[in-house]
């Protein structure tokens, strides 16, 4: 699936959107999976290097789950046309713009399947 997303972006069929709340929330995740700090450290520069960065000027409770609310929000201000998640239920579809996916979903959606 990753290789999916790689490849895509690759030929910037994308755009990612992140904000310094998702990257924080990136870092968190890979140092729980035992990620090497050096590795992380990789991970996110090429994330910012291919992302666009979002600016959010506002707060709101999207979610149920807190920390998806930074995702909810860069969706909505990035105007997003998806948001691809292992956990449609803490995206509501209805509070949302972006259509809700799950990365499951991807590969029947885009040619690299």
């Amino acid at each position: 699936m990753l290789i999916y997303f790689h490849r895509w972006a690759e030929e910037n069929n994308f755009i990612w959107l992140l904000t310094e709340d998702i990257l924080e929330e990136y870092k968190e995740v890979l140092k729980r999976l035992g990620v090497r700090p050096s590795r992380i450290g990789k991970v996110i520069n090429l994330i910012r290097e291919r992302a666009e960065e979002v600016k959010v000027h506002a707060s709101a409770q999207i979610s149920r789950d807190p920390k998806d609310d930074a995702f909810c929000l860069c969706a909505e201000f990035g105007k997003a046309d998806f948001v691809f998640t292992l956990n449609s239920k803490d995206f509501p579809q209805t509070r949302m713009k972006a259509r809700i996916l799950l990365a499951s979903e991807f590969g029947s959606l885009f040619k690299y399947a």
